[in-house]
């Protein structure tokens, strides 16, 4: 099964009496860096089970299977969650905490253990000192070696982000940004939600920490990029794009393979440029529309046996000498 956004539903809107320059982007720029609408995701549906990919220009796979990536030994093999908003009330998802839970219990059940399972931000709803123990003891529960965390904006309401860096901060740099190594792949964390006026923002301090973390990295070092909100332009008229990205992105372009993870968006969605692999992660919390299919990006209210079908995990294998990562996208259902 094929799905993709034409360019009715999915390209941002240009008015004419919009500036030449557009969230720090000229026009230009921002038509080719949102040119996603015009690539479509594969998605395969199997036992319940959607695995996606891109085509390559060969007509092959862009990843095999999470299983077949980690067939050899020494392979890694990671999990992302996104959007739990541990906390939201309301008719869309009346139990949030008891998607999470099963989203957990799908982790403990793939049949591996992780090597690590990385939440993408909107850990919470409202940002509160509760809200974030919860998701915290909930997470000790996943059988895997480590943790690690990105802030959405759901988790800096009122503090810039302080009461996420007490809980899940330990270690970070700035507002929480870090990176890591592991199975020969360099892992980037960064947080483009605090400056938040209608895009992500990631600033200057955070661009010159990438661009000092990556100076001496080989190229062909594979790197994974995490940040809450996409790196490119899925749709800025809602907020999902990154006005500074490209400059991050330009550091990235020498290197060989480059994936970038993100959430915000609750649900699926990958775009190529070159070098570069962008896949957006469902949630497990509650849907939210395609691009400009609504008004606004608000929590969509489904039939309940409908739900699981747009929650779900994300599984990612990654076999040294590969030049992709294997991504697979698992529904709740």
């Amino acid at each position: 099964m094929t799905d993709y956004y034409d360019s009715h539903d999915g390209a941002p809107d240009h008015d004419a009496r919009q500036p030449d320059r557009e969230h720090g982007m000229t026009r230009r720029q921002l038509i080719r860096h949102a040119g996603w609408f015009g690539g479509a995701v594969v998605l395969t549906v199997a036992s319940g089970e959607v695995i996606s990919h891109i085509a390559d220009s060969r007509g092959t796979n862009a990843g095999a299977t999470v299983g077949a990536a980690a067939a050899g030994t020494g392979a890694l093999r990671f999990v992302q969650v996104s959007d739990s908003h541990i906390g939201f009330q309301g008719p869309a998802n009346m139990d949030v905490a008891g998607s999470f839970t099963e989203a957990i219990n799908q982790v403990n059940s793939l049949g591996f253990r992780p090597d690590f399972v990385m939440h993408s931000g909107d850990l919470t709803h409202l940002s509160t000192a509760g809200q974030f123990d919860q998701v915290k003891q909930m997470m000790a529960g996943m059988k895997t070696d480590r943790v690690f965390t990105v802030p959405g904006e759901h988790d800096s309401i009122g503090d810039a982000g302080r009461a996420y860096r007490r809980t899940f901060g330990a270690g970070t740099l700035g507002d929480g940004w870090y990176s890591f190594d592991t199975h020969g792949v360099h892992f980037i964390a960064l947080v483009n939600t605090l400056s938040l006026e209608k895009l992500g923002h990631l600033g200057n301090d955070q661009i010159d920490f990438v661009r000092k973390d990556v100076a001496g990295l080989s190229s062909d070092t594979p790197v994974v990029v995490f940040s809450h909100i996409p790196l490119f332009a899925m749709y800025p008229r809602w907020g999902w794009s990154t006005d500074d990205a490209l400059k991050v992105i330009a550091l990235l372009r020498r290197f060989s393979s480059v994936t970038c993870l993100n959430g915000h968006v609750h649900q699926l969605f990958t775009k190529t440029e070159g070098n570069i692999t962008f896949h957006s992660a469902t949630t497990t919390a509650y849907p939210l529309p395609k691009p400009g299919r609504a008004p606004a990006p608000t929590p969509q209210v489904v039939p309940a046996r409908q739900l699981k079908d747009a929650l779900g995990i994300r599984s990612v294998g990654y076999r040294q000498g590969d030049r992709e990562l294997a991504v697979k996208d698992q529904r709740l259902a």
